[in-house]
């Protein structure tokens, strides 16, 4: 397995089943805006508003999922079964813990969201209504997150990537009935949504014990405080990460609500639209830290080494092609999404100007899957804080709320945070490679 093209197959063989299922979730997004989109662009601005905070809810599990996946792909590299599935048996209590503490805090501030999002008053009822409605299955969602980490680290990929296409498709079935048929419009869309991330995180989880890796009875499920130590470590860091960064685009978007609806729906459609040209750097990083987990675990420097060269030059090459795509496509993909030409045309001339970062995106991309893979997650945290809050908030206050700048003003903004953070990432992983790979290998 050290030989480069016997990682860079491997690095393919699981990253393609991960790239199809963030599609999927993507469309899953897609289609909740696109089918709202076409009720109005009040409906789109009230689906759209809970958007970045449902990101920062789940950022939540993701931080534990990053752990576990990091965890477990250590000892099931090192071919240690019995520890593999101590860990399995501890997502249990996680799962748990988040998901019912999550519910509890998302349902009670559901009717002040919108208010803090500065968006219109006229939407307000249906966004708060659409964030209550999806966060009562957050327990479910944890679980999709969370079981399906656990299955990425012993290199399952295809079945996280079936349970969230079985899900889509439900979802897409369940839009067309409640929003169309029974014209329930933007609660409508939010049902569908909830009842597709139930499902899906009840499949994740009998999936996940048919693993046999994975498998644990009732007996196992039993507090591990050591284990859990371990976990923590890994996964504060990458928690306090992704709440510094999602509570960055709660503030952001915030920001923009305020310059209007049609800005709104302009800018939150324009982002929705650019999830899918940057998937591919997702599920090469979500391969990535996989496999370097397994290698730390096999104690092969070399192995992690090459998967780590591999994986920044194939993702960005990816995401060279991707925005070269984005450019020249920009204004019909908006037109998916709304029958709003105003809308189009500002979604469309903000994605032309980030379509030529997109490798930007894809070398912080690349390098955040290297250092989960080796739970290192102290450095991200630092980078992303300081970026976000220093950069990208501070510059966008200064151009809505200062200078009263256009939404363009906005994205260069949100660009300048991106690059830095991809310059910044490479600085550290050339300096601290080294150091890196001592403290993990043997």
């Amino acid at each position: 397995m050290n030989h480069k093209k016997d990682i860079l197959k491997m690095l393919i063989v699981l990253s393609i089943p991960t790239v199809i299922e963030q599609i999927m979730s993507t469309l899953l997004q897609y289609v909740d805006t696109a089918m709202v989109g076409h009720l109005g662009e009040k409906a789109t601005a009230a689906v759209s508003t809970t958007t970045t905070v449902n990101w920062l809810v789940s950022s939540v599990p993701y931080a534990f999922g990053i752990a576990f996946l990091a965890l477990i792909a250590k000892e099931s590299g090192a071919k240690n079964e019995k520890n593999t599935k101590k860990l399995a048996a501890q997502t249990f209590h996680v799962v748990a813990v988040i998901g019912v503490v999550m519910t509890i805090v998302c349902l009670l501030l559901s009717p002040y969201i919108p208010v803090w999002m500065n968006a219109e008053k006229d939407i307000r009822k249906d966004a708060s209504d659409y964030f209550f409605i999806v966060s009562t299955v957050m327990l479910f969602r944890t679980g999709t997150v969370i079981f399906g980490s656990a299955l990425r680290a012993v290199k399952n990929t295809k079945t996280p990537m079936a349970v969230n296409l079985f899900s889509n498709i439900l979802n897409i079935i369940l839009n067309t009935l409640f929003i169309y048929g029974l014209h329930l419009g933007v609660r409508g869309a939010a049902l569908s949504s909830a009842i597709s991330y139930g499902l899906g995180g009840l499949l994740m989880f009998l999936f996940m014990q048919r693993e046999e890796m994975l498998k644990f009875s009732v007996k196992d499920i039993k507090f591990e405080s050591d284990v859990m130590k371990k976990c923590m470590k890994i996964a504060i860091p990458a928690l306090g990460n992704n709440v510094a960064s999602c509570a960055g685009y709660v503030v952001f978007a915030g920001m923009v609500s305020g310059m209007g609806t049609v800005i709104f729906a302009a800018h939150s459609i324009a982002v929705t639209a650019e999830e899918l040209f940057y998937i591919p750097g997702y599920g090469l990083r979500t391969a990535a830290s996989s496999l370097i987990g397994n290698a730390i675990g096999e104690n092969d420097r070399k192995k992690t080494e090459t998967t780590s060269k591999l994986t920044v030059w194939i993702t960005v090459f990816m995401m060279i092609i991707s925005g070269v795509i984005l450019y020249f496509i920009s204004y019909p993909l908006m037109r998916i999404f709304t029958n709003s030409t105003a809308v189009a045309e500002i979604g469309a001339s903000v994605l032309r100007l980030v379509a030529f970062t997109e490798p930007f995106f894809g070398l912080m991309i690349a390098l955040e899957g290297i250092f989960y893979g080796m739970g290192q997650t102290k450095e991200i945290f630092f980078i992303e804080t300081f970026s976000m809050w220093g950069i990208r908030i501070v510059l966008t206050f200064l151009c809505t709320q200062v200078w009263h700048l256009s939404l363009y003003a906005v994205w260069y903004c949100m660009i300048a945070d991106n690059i830095f953070k991809a310059v910044v990432l490479l600085i550290v992983y050339f300096f601290q490679k080294k150091k890196m790979l001592t403290k993990n290998l043997k």
